[in-house]
């Protein structure tokens, strides 16, 4: 299935942030840091990238229900919600 980029576009700004979020953490260690600090930067970057998939396929079964249910591609976006869960 093709994604609209219009309704993408919010899901890439989160992997943005996200991606900004992993340099800081790589930063970090370099630095010496505590590893409490990082744990918790990294746990926040866990969160965003799940966030981020979990994002992706409402946008797809929302456009999947648009197309009028098309039903093979609903089952597609429950298996890849099942494999995030």
């Amino acid at each position: 299935m093709q994604l609209d980029p219009t309704d993408v576009q919010p899901v890439v700004n989160r992997l943005k942030r996200a991606h900004g979020q992993l340099a800081g953490i790589i930063r970090m260690l370099e630095e010496g840091r505590e590893c409490e600090d990082v744990v918790n930067q990294l746990a926040a970057v866990g969160k965003a990238v799940d966030r981020t998939g979990f994002g992706l396929i409402a946008i797809g079964l929302r456009q999947c229900l648009l197309d009028e249910g098309d039903a093979p591609e609903i089952a597609r976006m429950e298996k890849l919600f099942l494999t995030l869960a």
